[in-house]
């Protein structure tokens, strides 16, 4: 029986501003700033979206979710996400592991890793150890190490076969 192994990538990046929350990987974590951006701004989820959308060669967040749509204003990223597996899903395939790296100066990200990957796991159907967490500061920096902005990469693994 043959695999058909796909990778995609994806990348986003939101300011950071008052009056709104910082969620990231659907985990609220404490700080005087959150994310902007048309929904609540997860960094996570939405590179985590058009990662597995490109592995399995099915558009990006912007298809399904345009910022455009009101219906989309300040909605909870995880529906983005439920929605990219529910396709590769229906499409025959099975996520076998993503590889996230955070860039924020602050706050550290660290005392929220754990919890972070367990959510992301259970949006995913996947087991915790199949989800990888790094989080990286710019040591002043750009806008990331100016603390104006908030960056994630993902890699996504997933297999048809």
């Amino acid at each position: 029986m043959s695999t058909d192994l796909r990778v995609g990538i994806g990348y986003d990046s939101h300011r950071l501003v008052q009056g709104r929350k910082l969620t990231i990987g659907g985990v609220e974590i404490p700080f005087d700033k959150g994310l902007s951006g048309h929904s609540d701004g997860d960094i996570l989820f939405h590179a985590l979206t058009d990662a597995l959308l490109g592995a399995a060669g099915l558009g990006d967040i912007g298809h399904y979710f345009p910022p455009s749509d009101p219906k989309w204003k300040d909605a909870d990223s995880e529906v983005f996400l439920a929605h990219a597996r529910q396709l590769l899903e229906d499409n025959g395939y099975r996520i076998v592991n993503v590889d996230v790296v955070i860039g924020l100066e602050r706050p550290k990200v660290g005392p929220h890793r754990d919890a972070i990957r367990k959510n992301v796991a259970r949006v995913l159907g996947i087991e915790m150890g199949r989800v990888g967490l790094k989080a990286k500061t710019a040591e002043g920096l750009g806008p990331v190490g100016e603390g104006s902005v908030a960056e994630a990469r993902v890699v996504a693994l997933i297999e048809r076969g």
